[in-house]
C-alpha cells in the first residue's frame, strides 16, 4: 500500500527502534475525512468513521482499477504483491466478479466447514510435536507459521512445499521497506515462475485441489488470462498463510500476556473461542497505520464522504483499524469485551466487492488454534516480556518473528 522511508534491502528482522504490541496501538480519532499525505506524497483522504469506512469499501464511484489507471498518482516507493492492474485486487466491476467467480465457491461457510475436522487434526498434530519438544520452545516456528502453512498447501495440492523459500517469497510480496525494488522484483519473478508451475502440473494431472478447480473454471469462463491465473495463484499462496500467521501471532502476544486471564476460559469450548476470536480480529490490527494507513481506493467523481466532498480523482485510505475501534459502534476494550457479540460489524475482512475470500477459513483456522492450544497447554506463557519481542518489521503485517514461550 505504502512505505514510511525508501526501501533500505534490509531483511524483516532487521532491529530497529523497540515497537509496541499492536494491540496496544493508539487509533485514528474517528472523525470527518482529512487530508494527508502518502510517504510518495501522494495526497491521500484518511477516513476513520465507521459508517464512512463501509461507504469506501462498498460505493462504486470509489475503486481499486482507478488507483492503477494512466497517471495515476504514485501509492508507494517500491513495488509489492498488490501493485499488478490485472489481479483481482485491482479489477473492479463485472470484470472483478468475473475473476472472483472462479475461487469463490471454494471458500464459502459451507465449504470451510467441511475442512474443520482435517484442519483440528493438523492443530492437534503440531501440538503433539510442540509438547514432544518441550518447554521452552518457538511458537512461531512451531505453531503460528506452520498451521496456515499446512492448510494452504493441502487445498491447493501444495504439499511439500518449501516453507524457507515461501517465507522468501512472502516476506518480499508484502514488502514496505524491508528490501529494495530489485530484490522485491526478482523474487515475484520466481514466485511468478513457480506459480507457472504449478498451473502446468495441474494442467498435465488434474487433483480435487484449488488450483484444478481454478483452471477448470478459466476453461469454462474463457476469458482469463494466463497471467491473471498466475497472479490467482501466488496471491492465494500468500494470502492464505501470511495474515492468518499475523494474527495469531499478535493474538497470542495479548492473551499470553495483558489478556492472560482469558486463557482459561479460551479453552472452554469452542463458542468461547470463536467469540474471542471475532474480537480479536477487530481490536489487532495486521499492522502499523503508517506503514498500511487503510484499504486504498480512487474516487471516479466526486464523492462527499461525512459531510465532505472528495474530489474525483482522489486517494482515499480506508482506516478500518480507526472504524473497528470507533466508540460510536462498539463501547468496550479486549478486557471486557473478548467472549462478547460484535456490537457492529468489523472490517479486517474488508466489505462490499472486495471482501477477504478467505475470510471464513481465517476464522476457522483461528477458533480451532487458539481453543486447542489453551486446553492442551493452560499454563503456557511468555518467557520475555514483550519489549523483548523480535519483530518482523519494514513489511505491509506486523507479527512476532519469534515468540518464546514454556510451560
Amino acid at each position: 500500500m505504502s512505505a514510511e522511508n525508501s526501501a533500505t534491502g534490509a531483511g524483516p528482522g532487521t532491529t530497529d527502534a523497540p515497537l509496541i504490541p499492536l494491540h496496544c496501538l493508539r487509533h485514528l480519532e474517528p472523525g470527518p475525512p482529512r487530508l494527508a499525505a502518502l510517504p510518495t506524497g501522494t495526497p491521500v483522504w484518511l477516513v476513520s468513521r465507521h459508517s464512512d469506512v463501509r461507504q469506501v469499501l462498498t460505493d462504486p464511484r470509489l475503486g481499486r482499477a482507478p488507483l492503477y489507471a494512466p497517471g495515476a498518482p504514485p501509492l508507494a516507493l517500491t513495488p509489492n504483491i498488490m501493485d499488478d492492474p490485472q489481479s483481482l485486487l485491482n479489477l473492479d466491476g463485472s470484470d472483478h466478479q468475473r475473476l472472483r467467480r472462479t475461487v469463490q465457491r471454494a471458500f464459502t461457510p459451507r465449504a470451510i466447514a467441511r475442512w474443520r475436522p482435517w484442519v483440528a487434526s493438523v492443530v492437534e498434530g503440531l501440538l503433539d510435536e510442540l509438547i514432544d519438544h518441550g518447554s521452552p520452545v518457538d511458537i512461531v516456528s512451531a505453531y503460528t507459521r506452520p498451521l496456515p502453512v499446512a492448510v494452504i498447501s493441502r487445498l491447493m495440492g501444495l504439499d511439500g512445499l518449501d516453507g524457507k523459500r515461501l517465507a522468501h517469497w512472502s516476506d518480499h510480496a508484502l514488502s514496505a521497506t524491508a528490501y529494495s525494488a530489485e530484490a522485491i522484483r526478482t523474487a515475484m519473478g520466481e514466485f511468478a515462475a513457480f506459480g507457472a508451475e504449478v498451473i502446468a502440473e495441474r494442467r498435465a494431472a488434474p487433483g480435487e485441489d484449488l488450483v484444478s478447480s481454478l483452471l477448470a473454471a478459466a476453461e469454462e469462463s474463457g476469458d482469463i488470462t494466463e497471467h491473471q491465473l498466475v497472479s490467482l495463484v501466488i496471491g492465494l499462496v500468500v494470502a492464505g498463510h501470511e495474515t492468518t500467521m499475523t494474527t495469531l501471532g499478535n493474538a497470542l502476544v495479548y492473551l499470553l500476556g495483558d489478556g492472560r486471564e482469558a486463557w482459561h476460559r479460551l479453552a472452554a469450548d469452542e463458542q468461547s473461542a470463536a467469540a474471542a476470536t471475532e474480537q480479536l480480529l477487530r481490536a489487532v490490527p495486521l499492522g502499523d497505520s503508517d506503514v498500511l494507513p487503510g484499504l486504498l481506493r480512487r474516487t471516479v467523481e466526486d464523492v462527499e464522504i461525512g459531510g465532505v466532498v472528495i474530489p474525483a480523482g482522489s486517494v482515499v485510505a480506508a482506516d478500518t483499524g480507526a472504524a473497528n475501534h470507533d466508540p460510536e459502534m462498539f463501547t468496550g476494550d479486549l478486557v471486557t469485551e473478548l467472549f462478547s457479540p460484535l456490537a457492529a460489524p468489523m472490517y479486517t475482512f474488508g466489505a462490499g466487492p472486495h471482501h477477504c475470500l478467505g475470510a471464513w477459513l481465517a476464522r476457522m483456522e483461528l477458533e480451532l488454534a487458539l481453543h486447542r492450544l489453551a486446553r492442551r497447554l493452560p499454563s503456557l506463557r511468555l518467557t520475555e516480556p514483550p519489549e523483548g519481542i523480535d519483530w518482523r518489521r519494514g513489511l505491509l503485517t506486523r507479527s512476532p518473528n519469534t515468540l518464546q514461550v514454556a510451560w
